[in-house]
């Protein structure tokens, strides 16, 4: 079998990089062009030393040959310049997965009112949201895929088999997650800086985050239009990892974590990177530099209130490796190639 060429167009960014490093263990596929305004002309090994001997490309500027050099192609973009270029490379018959929120939305008046004037909106009709446990079906005939962002990712594993087989009520939903600083980026930023998060833990962007309508929009596509949360993200002094602590009202009393349990096993039987954790808490360690997204449940009786935990790296399954994931998918390649490593130990 011929290898896939694919690119990478924003590949010096935290996300970028971690597509790099992915796709240079992925058996078939061969990276032809990585993209960088800021770094062309530069080996990325020089710009990632961790890639020597790995990877031996030079970053180049993007322009309007670039489509030419790959049959698939990543954005790891700012929100908007995506939009300006997917077109472009749909339009030449190339597969497209956008890491950015430009083509998540179904609804292009939500992505305005948290965002910008959207571009490109003939293109979000077929845009797939690529939660690839949920919509695998859809994935596999897309051309565009918008990659879920990386708190969602975290909140609507575990929300969506209990809200369906309405097991809580969909309007009592809190969601308490917890990023480490690469979330932030790379570009700099005063609230990245070691001395401001290295001995800091606190909210950010409280009821007003911009994944709260990305997560709303999804839950109630779902599980209908009651189907509302309360999201308050955190920024914890760690390189990388989400834990997400999700809390909703059980709509019966006689319900159990067994119950709770069966569920989620039930939903995600056969998917590889859901580990449902009966005997254990989610842990951000676990997961760490991993494309998997480990998932427990237990139930506050007095306050008949179910617990929902999880524990994603984001980065990986809230970031590229969901993105080599749909790829996989959408090429009808099995899905754990390029991500089935294991965690780190340390």
């Amino acid at each position: 079998m011929d290898k896939i060429n694919v690119g990478i167009i924003g590949a010096t960014g935290y996300a970028g990089a971690e597509l790099v490093r992915i796709l240079a263990g992925h058996k078939d596929v061969e990276i032809t062009v990585l993209t960088s305004r800021q770094y062309a002309g530069i080996n990325f090994n020089k710009i990632y030393p961790a890639m020597e001997g790995i990877i031996d490309l030079k970053c180049e500027e993007y322009n309007q040959t670039t489509a030419e050099k790959a049959d698939i192609f990543f954005l790891a973009l700012p929100h908007k310049i995506s939009m300006e270029i997917a077109p472009r490379f749909v339009a030449q018959g190339k597969k497209v997965i956008d890491l950015s929120a430009d083509f998540r939305f179904a609804e292009p008046d939500i992505y305005e009112k948290h965002y910008q004037k959207h571009l490109a909106k003939e293109l979000l009709k077929e845009a797939v949201y690529g939660l690839c446990e949920v919509y695998v079906n859809k994935i596999r005939k897309a051309r565009l895929i918008g990659n879920p962002g990386c708190y969602p990712t975290g909140a609507l594993l575990p929300l969506l088999p209990i809200l369906k087989s309405r097991l809580i009520r969909p309007e009592t939903i809190i969601i308490d997650a917890k990023s480490g600083v690469s979330g932030a980026g790379r570009s700099l930023s005063l609230t990245s800086q070691y001395c401001s998060a290295a001995e800091s833990f606190k909210a950010y962007k409280i009821a007003s985050h911009r994944h709260s309508p990305e997560i709303e929009e999804i839950l109630q596509k779902e599980a209908g239009p009651s189907a509302s949360i309360t999201f308050v993200p955190h920024l914890i002094p760690m390189s990388r990892g989400i834990e997400t602590t999700i809390y909703a009202q059980l709509t019966d009393n006689r319900i159990e974590e067994k119950h709770i349990l069966n569920n989620l096993l039930s939903y995600y039987k056969g998917r590889h990177f859901i580990r449902v954790c009966k005997d254990r808490i989610p842990d951000t360690l676990a997961v760490r530099g991993t494309n998997f997204c480990d998932i427990g449940a237990k139930i506050d009786k007095k306050n008949n209130r179910l617990i929902l935990l999880s524990a994603i790296d984001n980065l990986v399954k809230g970031a590229a490796g969901q993105a080599v994931q749909n790829m996989n998918i959408m090429l009808g390649l099995d899905e754990r190639i390029g991500l089935d490593n294991a965690g780190y130990s340390l």
